[in-house]
C-alpha cells in the first residue's frame, strides 16, 4: 500500500526566493508515494525507531519543527472510495540553508480494530533554500478508507531531528439514503490512494450467456472548463470512474471504446469489441493531447466544431460492423455556437438499440441548458443522466444497465425518459 503525497512551494508576491529555487522546489511535486511500512516484528508489529514510536504513542502535538497540520475532510470520490488525508504547511525560513531531508511517519487506526493500525512512511529531499526566503512549503497526503471511524497519528522530522506532530479523528460514512451504494472498499479498511489512474482492471468473472451484452462507449475526454489548457486530474479520474463502473459489469461481454476530444476535433483512442477495456493503452493515447495549442486550420473553419461532431456521431452510429446492444456517451457538456443540422440528425435513422448520455457536470446550476450531445441523444429518444456527485454515477449506472438488460432480454425498453 502507498499513500499519495505532494510537496509544493507557495510563490506569492511576498516570497523572496529566487525563481530558480522556486522552480526547483516545484519539481519535487511528483514524489514517490508514501509507502506502507510492512510488519516485520513478532506478532505482525511494525518496526519503528524508538523515538518515532514514542512520539506516536504519546499523541502529543509538537512544534520543534514549526508546521501547521490541517486534516482534510474525508469525502467519497467518483471511484466509490472514501479519501482521507491532510494538508501541512512549513515556513520556508525553517527549511532555509543546505539541503534538508524530511521523514514522515503516519498511522491510521480503525476504531473497531484498535489492534490493526496501518503505518506509512515518506522521505522527502528538500533542496537548498536561501536564508532570507519567505512564504511556505506545502505537503499533502491522502489514503483511502472504508466506512468507519479512524484515529490518525502523524509526525514529521527533519535532518536535525526537529519534530512536528499531530493527531486527529476522522469518519467515513454514507448518508442513510445512499446506504445501498456498493463501495469499492470494505468498511474499516485502510488502503493506498492509487497514484496510477490508468492501471489495468483485474479480470472480471463474466456471467455466462449465449449472447453476452455488447456495449459501445463514446467518451469526450475534455476538461469541465472549455477554455482550460489542461485536462485536470479531477476530470480525468471522474471520466475513468465512469469507464471502470462499466468495465466491472459482469453482464457485459464485449466493449467497444471510442475516446475523442472536442477541442482538438479528433479521435484519440479506439478499441473494438474487446473482452476488457485496455486502460494503460487509453492512458498512453490521452498523453498525446495538446489542449494549449491551436490548429490554424481549425480556426479557419467557421463551423468546424459542429461539422466535426455531426460527422463523428453519424459515423459511430451508422458505420458499426456489429450493432451494439447499447450506445453510451459520456463526458462534459459540449456547447456549440449552433445546433447540429437536422439533415445530420436524420441520417441517424431509426436507432434500434438504447442510447444513453452520462453527462459529467460538476456545476449543473451554472449551465442548465442541454448541450449538443444531449440534444442528439434526445433526438434518438435516449436517456440523459447528469453526473455531479459519486452517488449520481452509482444510481445512473444501476438504471442504465437495467434498461440495457430489459431491452435485450425482456422486451422493448422505453427510451424517452431523461434524468437530469
Amino acid at each position: 500500500m502507498a499513500m499519495v503525497s505532494k510537496l509544493r512551494i507557495g510563490c506569492g508576491h511576498a516570497v523572496k526566493v529566487g525563481a530558480g529555487i522556486c522552480v526547483l522546489l516545484l519539481g519535487v511535486s511528483a514524489l514517490p508515494a508514501q509507502v506502507l511500512m510492512p510488519a516485520a516484528g513478532p506478532g505482525g508489529m511494525v518496526r519503528l525507531f524508538g523515538a518515532d514510536a514514542a512520539i506516536l504513542e504519546s499523541q502529543e502535538a509538537r512544534k520543534d519543527l514549526p508546521c501547521t497540520v490541517v486534516p482534510a475532510r474525508t469525502s467519497l470520490g467518483f471511484d466509490l472510495r472514501f479519501h482521507a488525508g491532510y494538508d501541512v504547511s512549513i515556513p520556508l525560513r525553517e527549511l532555509a540553508g543546505a539541503e534538508n531531508h524530511l521523514t514522515m511517519i503516519f498511522r491510521v487506526v480503525p476504531e473497531n480494530r484498535p489492534d490493526e493500525p496501518v503505518y506509512f512512511s515518506q522521505h522527502v529531499s528538500v533542496p537548498a533554500i536561501e536564508e532570507d526566503a519567505h512564504g511556505d512549503a506545502f505537503l499533502q497526503g491522502m489514503v483511502d478508507v472504508g466506512e468507519g471511524k479512524y484515529h490518525v497519528d502523524w509526525m514529521m522530522r527533519d535532518r536535525e531531528e526537529r519534530v512536528c506532530s499531530s493527531n486527529w479523528d476522522t469518519e467515513a460514512s454514507l448518508p442513510p439514503k445512499d446506504k445501498q451504494m456498493g463501495l469499492d472498499i470494505a468498511p474499516n479498511v485502510v488502503e493506498q490512494a492509487d497514484s496510477e489512474p490508468f492501471k489495468q482492471e483485474p479480470p472480471v468473472e463474466r456471467e455466462q450467456h449465449e449472447s453476452p451484452l455488447n456495449v459501445k462507449v463514446v467518451v469526450n475526454f475534455a476538461p469541465q472548463n472549455w477554455q482550460s489548457a489542461t485536462l485536470q486530474p479531477l476530470d480525468t479520474n471522474a471520466l475513468l470512474s465512469i469507464l471502470r463502473n462499466i468495465a466491472r459489469e459482469p453482464r457485459i461481454g464485449k466493449f467497444s471504446i471510442v475516446a475523442f476530444n472536442m477541442q482538438e476535433q479528433r479521435v484519440i483512442y479506439r478499441q473494438q469489441a474487446a473482452s476488457q477495456i485496455d486502460f494503460p493503452a487509453l492512458g498512453q493515447a490521452l498523453g498525446t493531447l495538446s489542449l494549449g495549442t491551436v490548429d490554424l486550420k481549425r480556426l479557419s473553419q467557421k463551423h468546424g466544431d459542429t461539422e466535426f461532431l455531426a460527422g463523428f456521431i453519424t459515423r459511430e452510429i451508422k458505420d458499426d460492423r456489429e450493432q451494439p446492444d447499447a450506445l453510451i456517451f459520456a463526458g462534459p457538456k459540449v456547447m456549440l455556437d449552433e445546433a447540429l443540422p437536422q439533415d445530420a440528425l436524420k441520417q441517424l435513422g431509426d436507432v434500434k438499440f438504447p442510447v444513453f448520455y452520462m453527462n459529467y457536470n460538476l456545476n449543473p446550476q451554472a449551465n442548465p441548458w442541454r448541450d449538443a450531445i444531449g440534444n442528439t441523444v434526445r433526438y434518438m429518444k435516449g436517456a440523459e443522466y447528469t453526473i455531479t456527485r459519486p452517488r449520481d454515477l452509482f444510481f445512473a449506472w444501476t438504471e442504465i444497465i437495467g434498461r440495457i438488460v430489459k431491452s435485450k432480454f425482456g422486451g422493448t425498453v422505453s427510451r424517452n425518459a431523461s434524468s437530469q
